[in-house]
This record gives C-alpha cells, sequence and structure tokens, in this order.
C-alpha cells in the first residue's frame, strides 16, 4: 500500500465532521470535487468504501470510522511535529514531551516542571505535558508518543526504566454529617458500604481498590465517574458520595469545600510516583536534566530496568 497523503487524510477528516463535500470545501478553501476526487483516489488506494452518499451529505462506513480514528491520530502527530520543529526555529534547544497522570499534574509536577523551566541552564528548553491514565502514559512512552511518563509506581512497567518522584497519601473525603467524619483514621473495608465517586476506571488507583475490595470479598460501588479530583471534591460537597482522594489535594480544596478529610489507615495507602522513560541512555539532554530535576524532588534512587 502506499503511502498516505496527510492532505487527503486531513480532507477525509473534515468531510467526516461535517457531513457534506460541499462544508468541507469551505473548511479547507477548496471545491467540493477536488475533495471528491482525492476521496475516490484514497478508497481505491484502501480497496474499500469509506463513506456513503445519503440524501443530504455523507457519513463513514465502518472502514471509515476506523480510518477517521487513525487519520485524526496520523494528524495529531504530524502537528507535534511542526510544532517541535517551530520549536527549535524559535531558538528552544530542547523539547521534552511528559505524559502524567491526574495526580502527579494536580499535585506537585506542574510546579516542579516551572521551577526546572525557571533555571538559567534551561530557558532554551521547551516541556509539553498531557495528561493520562497510567496505563495509557506506560503504552505512550513505550510507544515512542513521549520521552517521560510519571505515574503511580504500581502501574506495569515492562521494559520501561523509572527513577523515583514525588509520594502522596490516600484518604477518604466525606461531607460534614457523614458517618465516616467523626473517625480519626478509616479503613478501606468501611467506606464499601458507601458509594464513590472516582476517577476513570482504568486508571492505576482505581484498578487496585476494585482489587482491594474483591480480596475483601466486596465490590467498590461506583456512584459517578470524574476525570478530575476537584469535580470529586465537588460531588462529595452536594452529599453524592465519598470520595479517594490524595491528602494533599484534599487539605488544600477539601476545607473550600467544608469537607472533612479521614485519613486511609492501609499500608498502601501511601503511593510513590516515579517517573518512566524507555533508556536512560537514550534520553535527550534536555529530558536527561529534567529526569535528574524531577529526581531530586523525592529523593534519588537508582534507576529501575
Amino acid at each position: 500500500m502506499r503511502d498516505f497523503d496527510l492532505t487527503t487524510l486531513r480532507l477525509f477528516v473534515a468531510v467526516c465532521e461535517t457531513g457534506n463535500m460541499a462544508r468541507a470545501g469551505e473548511r479547507a478553501s477548496i471545491v467540493g470535487s477536488a475533495i471528491s476526487k482525492r476521496l475516490a483516489q484514497l478508497e481505491h488506494q484502501v480497496r474499500t468504501p469509506l463513506l456513503v452518499r445519503k440524501r443530504h451529505g455523507v457519513v463513514p462506513t465502518a472502514a471509515g470510522q476506523t480510518l477517521l480514528e487513525h487519520a485524526r491520530s496520523m494528524l495529531d502527530g504530524a502537528a507535534r511535529i511542526e510544532r517541535d520543529m517551530e520549536s527549535y526555529v524559535a531558538g528552544a534547544h530542547g523539547q521534552v514531551r511528559v505524559l502524567a497522570s491526574v495526580s502527579a499534574m494536580t499535585e506537585s509536577l506542574a510546579d516542579d516542571v516551572a521551577a526546572f523551566l525557571k533555571m538559567p541552564a534551561h530557558r532554551t528548553i521547551q516541556v509539553d505535558l498531557e495528561e493520562r491514565v497510567s496505563p495509557e502514559i506506560v503504552r505512550g512512552v513505550r510507544d515512542g508518543m513521549a520521552s517521560l511518563g510519571v505515574c503511580w509506581d504500581a502501574a506495569e512497567l515492562g521494559a520501561l526504566q523509572a527513577r523515583p518522584y514525588r509520594s502522596d497519601h490516600l484518604c477518604i473525603v466525606v461531607p460534614p454529617h457523614h458517618p465516616l467524619a467523626r473517625r480519626k483514621t478509616v479503613r478501606f473495608e468501611d467506606t464499601l458500604g458507601y458509594e464513590h465517586v472516582s476517577l476513570p476506571i482504568n486508571s492505576a488507583v482505581q484498578v487496585m481498590l476494585r482489587r482491594a475490595a474483591a480480596q475483601l470479598g466486596r465490590t467498590l460501588i461506583h456512584r459517578i465517574v470524574v476525570s478530575n479530583f476537584e469535580a470529586a471534591l465537588r460531588v462529595v460537597r452536594a452529599g453524592l458520595a465519598i470520595s479517594l482522594v490524595p491528602r494533599e489535594v484534599a487539605d488544600r480544596q477539601g476545607a473550600a469545600y467544608g469537607l472533612h478529610v479521614v485519613p486511609l489507615a492501609e499500608p498502601w495507602a501511601q503511593r510513590r510516583f516515579i517517573v518512566c522513560f524507555r533508556d536512560a541512555e537514550q534520553l535527550s539532554v534536555a529530558a536527561r536534566a529534567l529526569v535528574e530535576h524531577l529526581a531530586a524532588q523525592g529523593g534519588i534512587g537508582a534507576a529501575r530496568a
């Protein structure tokens, strides 16, 4: 199969998003007939229909939906390449892309990266941060989408190497009149009779909590699933559920919402975070400098293969 043309893929995405070749042409400043010709060539290239012509426009076939997902990914990658190359033209001599968990981003990573970039020796370095769940972080670093990943050390790293970063402490956040609010500490088992507001179910902490509940012969009841801790605390404030969050977040934001923070009395309540990468020897100078800076925030440790 011949190489895909990015312009044609961009037009294909525009047609799928607008459902109309004329509107896609307006977006791309190209006539609809030219788009139609390009997409016909694309269908010939992949040897399967990609679009179904309807009375008021077009919709992608099953194959078209699959190509649409891949096309968006390829275009995102091309945009990152363009942005990274432009950063060198602008004088940025180092480019480091980092995938990080919501916990790391919310607690300390943004501040630590900002401190790194303020150092005179790093003024020509650019760091891009993107929030992902732990499995996606590991996969992204392994597949070369990012130089570094920051996640919980319970994540399955496979062949990736790692350095220690910071740690945090999980706790239970409840409304003021909740039965658990009077506790000085609480066991995880004691929370399982209540509905929880949780982060995405494929995040490392939720996988661990489901496993811990299963070991107790219980299930974790998800009332609501949210994407960040601020949303979780808002749900708790509304009295809809309780939530397990890092104490470092709860102490800072929970008080503003009038919530009670109860330490979790479990050996796994203290979590350790890591900076992971494919091979320390192959890291760029900029990425290696960032790894050393982040590792220094939580104590220097040996690399793990």
